[in-house]
């Protein structure tokens, strides 16, 4: 029988870290490992209970540390590293880069180089090789191997030619490239690390919704009733708990006593509140709008809804591929070729060309320095840099380099219905009455007045007269209201409840009647956000694909759809449906989610790219990984096309820091390119990324 462990893994950072562990633990007998560097969360399978414990601790092995779960702070702490590290080396990087501008004698003391380079590289010795060696262990070396080796022989190439030729020191002194190495490698990690606390923020966000009070009514033996309010951690299954007009379900449970409207929005994207009865089951987290009820408790903790849906965020995150930048997969094959040219040039030199051994070692070490990755560092975050300065003028906040490398490959978008396509704002789309239309508003309008649901409040907006005084107004929570007029004729107006045995097949939102007998109708639908159509012609225009994916009902979709002409429709779909039709799609090609609600969340986590909105719901903003700052949908076919181009422009530095190693390593080898001209040449290199990246700035977009 097999078991699903469950744990915290403290030092999971990267990830090339949650690489490392889910290939560990496949290759020593588990199946479905997932683990999540935002949390630090990591589950897997095992059919042999005896092995949980061996594999633990080969997890602590490789350099982690398990626990049960991990204090508050912790996460905060582990990304503030990344941040503390950066600052240190800054600081004793711009002194050794002075050096090469101002002609002042004590920055050219090999003493006070060395002085100022072992801090920064002992910051490497930590940060980059720890993770070098836990990748090579696996056998997937990754760039921080590249960082590593290119800092490493820089910094004792130093030392070894501080040493053996302390008259031509200045010619062997490259101590600034170790610490420019470490430094700019830093501050690229550290735009990474946005990217990752941004999905850890969205679990924490989406785990307030589980907060709330609670009032528990506990009855003696005589019957008689005590109310208590407190924290809804402390509510146990079967307690029954009081919840009024206002108030935030605190627990998943059923309706025992009394009836309510309660908004669900935030779970099923049904935009109008729906009449919950006896024996109905309601969502922890929701509104009650209107209403009183007694709710028995069916679900607490980590059986409720919301936890459900904490745990879809979490796997969808974290079943993503791992962020694999183009420069860590070429570095899989460069790395070695690297090295063995490097101990193939000794060889040759030493053995083929009679070449002493000090100066085969330092041509060997001059193919270290020639081949560091300073440009191949400096590649991706100039890039991203300038593409993300340029999203955020046009109001577009684009979270991680491989969001934008997923942007290239978008083929159909799916789009969330309400407060995505639409406001989420009620205005009424179509009415029909057998009475003078002038007579049918004036008396919806009359008697919605005297209602505080919100279908009654945009009526009234939309319909604001008063002229018909009405006498015995009755309000039937979840039906509708009823009243007389001064010519005593009942009026009535409400759900299709009213209606005599629900015959109706085709049911409108609201229903009129005069003495029982119907005299019209009335359909409600969510505003359009004023650029919606304009977006989908637009997305069409470029060979996109359209799918509405919501939670409302049928009619409502098919109708928005068929208004802007979208390609298909997924209704009624709750967030664990949701994700199974994602997945579907999914299979088809890359897709990108735009969404806004809570019921979004885990389908934003796991599409191929997130988009929300600005008015979204924190969890939906949290999830994505770009977001619409301006609350402009318009601004998506921008934001993909930028995307593409700051991937390009990727590219193009890529390929600029791999042609300038391919080309330069033969000369150093052969001893016809010096360590200085070198680090000049790798000078110029980083100039002409810099440059390509900032003509990002003025690039025209489609």
């Amino acid at each position: 029988m097999s078991k699903s462990v469950q744990c915290k893994v403290d030092g999971m950072t990267c990830g090339n870290c949650a690489l490392t562990i889910t290939t560990y633990l496949t290759k020593h007998g588990a199946s479905n490992a997932v683990a999540n560097a935002s949390t630090g969360d990591l589950s897997f399978d095992i059919d042999d209970e005896n092995i949980e414990s061996k594999l633990l601790e080969g997890i602590h092995d490789l350099g982690f540390k398990v626990q049960e779960e991990t204090k508050e702070g912790e996460l905060a702490k582990s990304h503030s590293k990344v941040k503390r590290y950066l600052l240190i080396s800054f600081l004793f990087w711009v002194p050794l880069m002075l050096h090469m501008f101002i002609d002042w004698t004590p920055l050219h003391n090999p003493y006070l180089q060395f002085i100022f380079t072992l801090p920064v590289y002992i910051i490497g010795l930590i940060f980059f090789g720890k993770s070098a060696f836990r990748s090579l262990k696996n056998c997937i070396p990754n760039m921080d191997v590249l960082v590593f080796i290119g800092a490493s022989a820089a910094f004792f190439y130093s030392i070894i030619g501080w040493i053996l030729f302390p008259t031509q020191v200045h010619n062997y002194l490259f101590f600034e490239t170790t610490a420019s190495i470490i430094t700019l490698v830093l501050a690229g990690n550290y735009l990474e690390e946005y990217s990752v606390k941004s999905t850890a923020v969205s679990i924490q966000e989406l785990m307030k919704y589980q907060k709330s009070k609670a009032k528990i009514i506990f009855t003696d033996s005589i019957g008689k009733e005590t109310i208590v309010e407190t924290e809804n951690e402390f509510v146990k299954k079967d307690d029954v708990v009081l919840v009024n007009t206002g108030d935030k379900i605190p627990v998943d449970g059923i309706i025992i006593k009394g009836q309510a409207a309660i908004d669900e929005s935030m779970m099923t994207g049904e935009s109008l509140p729906e009449l919950k009865v006896e024996n109905d089951f309601v969502i922890g987290g929701t509104i009650v709008t209107d209403g009183s009820i007694r709710v028995k408790a069916t679900a607490v903790g980590n059986k409720s809804v919301i936890a459900n849906i904490i745990h879809l965020v979490n796997q969808a995150q974290a079943a993503k591929p791992p962020m694999q930048k183009l420069a860590d997969k070429i570095s899989a094959v460069f790395v070695p070729v690297v090295v063995g040219v490097a101990m193939l040039t000794f060889v040759l030199n030493h053995f083929v060309f009679d070449e002493s051994i000090q100066s085969s070692l330092m041509r060997m070490i001059a193919v270290m320095v020639i081949a560091c990755p300073c440009a191949m560092g400096l590649a991706t975050p100039a890039a991203i840099m300038v593409g993300l300065g340029r999203a955020a003028r046009n109001g577009i906040l684009i979270k991680g380099g491989d969001t934008l490398e997923r942007f290239k490959d978008i083929q159909q978008i799916v789009f969330d219905k309400t407060g995505t396509l639409t406001t989420g704002k009620l205005i009424i789309n179509q009415f029909e009455s057998t009475i003078l239309e002038s007579e049918f508003k004036e008396m919806v309008s009359a008697l919605e007045q005297h209602s505080s649901h919100p279908i009654a409040q945009s009526i009234v907006k939309e319909w604001s007269f008063n002229n018909y005084s009405l006498n015995a107004i009755q309000e039937i929570k979840g039906i509708g209201i009823s009243a007389e007029d001064e010519q005593g004729n009942l009026w009535q107006i409400g759900s299709y409840r009213l209606l005599p045995n629900n015959t109706e097949e085709i049911r409108h939102d609201l229903y009129v009647f005069k003495n029982k007998v119907q005299v019209g109708w009335i359909d409600m639908k969510d505003e359009l956000r004023e650029d919606t159509q304009l977006v989908i012609q637009s997305l069409h225009l470029k060979g996109f694909k359209t799918i509405m994916l919501s939670g409302d009902r049928k009619e409502k979709c098919d109708r928005l759809a068929k208004e802007l002409h979208i390609d298909e429709v997924y209704s009624e779909q709750l967030p664990q449906q949701k994700m199974k039709i994602l997945d579907t799609i999914m299979q088809r090609g890359y897709t990108a989610m735009v969404g806004d609600g809570i019921n979004d969340a885990p389908s934003l986590a796991k599409a191929h790219i997130g988009i929300s909105l600005s008015d979204a719901s924190q969890i939906a903003m949290q999830s994505a990984q770009v977001l619409l700052l301006k609350n402009k949908l318009s601004n998506l076919p921008t934001a993909i096309e930028l995307g593409k181009q700051t991937y390009l422009t990727i590219k193009q530095n890529l390929f600029w820091a791999f042609f300038y190693n391919v080309v330069a390593i033969p000369f150093a080898a052969t001893g016809y390119l010096t360590p200085t001209w070198g680090a000049a040449i790798m000078g110029f290199s980083d100039i002409i990324l810099i440059i390509n990246s900032l003509r990002l700035r003025y690039k025209k977009l489609n």
